[in-house]
């Protein structure tokens, strides 16, 4: 748990001095977010150890509770001193709203993933009000009601399909995740015989205008614009993950037009061991869908039964970003895990 904790924490020191200082600071929080820790995962040797699935690991559900009122502690002050005066000003605030956008899509949305898929209450509530700040809130009912059943298959419009370049998946996936997010929550509505407005999706427009609201309140137009820098450099770093985790993975359909069961073999996986920890092993994706409910520590990744990436997962979604070289590098990996099943 050691280094779950340190790879997701020390980077917030760091994001507070780049809000308040800028500078330098800003340029450091990029750095070690980007460059340093790919340079890490390159140095160091892989992670293949797996720890039991049978624990409890209480001090991982800790971990998570902290991390999501960290992240919303980081947007207020980042909106705050980026967007106000006396602290970082001028060209230091682009470095700053890189650095935090960053960590919100490598850590805030893996940490709000976890827990979307915990049994408590609570720990659902959090998540929801992790993801509705980075104005993203229906990823936490399309993902567990909609991507973890179709995964890997065109029922999915988080699935990538082979020769799907990113672009396209972007605005397909956004557009898609919502409407069939808000579709499955409507019908679930009615068939518990709630009323519209107990409906999630009221909640996540209105928590969205709220940060919006709160933008202009604490830092006026500027305020605003560094929230919409930075969620939307996460928004595109979640879209990037669910792209590159299962892109031209395919589930096939039985006689009677069902989906075959979530193996290994339908998402891509990284052993990687500095960016596994900061994303709270979110790259042991294949573990994560057979077993949805299991806390991320005691996930496992098996190197000959799943699909490897050839680089850390934050590294492939920069590659993701150049379509040709994209598929110059994952087509070839594709094709063979397709017809060995």
């Amino acid at each position: 748990m050691l280094g779950f904790v340190i790879a997701t924490l020390l980077p917030v020191p760091l994001l507070i001095l780049s809000s308040a200082l800028g500078g330098y600071w800003a340029w450091i929080a990029l750095i070690y977010l980007t460059v340093f820790t790919a340079l890490l995962d390159h140095i160091l040797p892989r992670s293949w150890r797996n720890l039991d699935a049978a624990q409890e690991f209480k001090t991982g559900h800790g971990l998570s509770i902290a991390l999501g009122v960290i992240h919303l502690f980081l947007a207020v002050i980042a909106i705050r001193y980026l967007g106000g005066t006396g602290c970082a000003e001028g060209w230091d605030v682009l470095p700053a709203i890189l650095a935090h956008g960053t960590y919100f899509g490598q850590v805030s949305h893996p940490n709000a993933h976890e827990l979307i898929h915990r049994t408590g209450r609570e720990s659902r509530q959090l998540g929801k009000i992790v993801y509705t700040s980075m104005m993203f809130g229906h990823h936490a009912s399309s993902h567990p009601k909609i991507h973890h059943v179709y995964v890997a298959s065109v029922y999915d419009p988080n699935t990538a399909q082979l020769g799907e370049g990113f672009y396209r998946f972007f605005l397909r996936a956004w557009i898609g995740s919502f409407r069939e997010g808000m579709r499955i929550e409507t019908h679930d509505l009615r068939r518990s015989g709630r009323g519209m407005l107990a409906h999630p999706y009221l909640g996540y427009v209105l928590g969205a205008l709220g940060m919006v609201v709160l933008s202009l309140l604490l830092a006026g137009l500027p305020g605003l614009g560094v929230l919409l820098g930075m969620m939307g450099l996460a928004q595109v770093q979640i879209l990037l993950s669910d792209y590159v985790q299962h892109y031209g993975l395919e589930r096939g359909e039985k006689e009677n037009g069902k989906l075959e069961p979530v193996g290994p073999q339908h998402s891509w996986n990284a052993p990687h061991a500095v960016t596994a920890a900061m994303m709270l092993n979110a790259p042991r994706h294949s573990d994560h869908h057979m077993h949805p409910g299991r806390i991320y520590p005691g996930l496992q990744i098996e190197q000959d039964k799943m699909p490897m990436l050839p680089r850390s997962l934050p590294v492939m979604a920069t590659v993701a970003l150049f379509p040709r070289r994209w598929r110059r590098v994952m087509d070839p990996r594709v094709l063979p895990w397709q017809r060995y099943f």
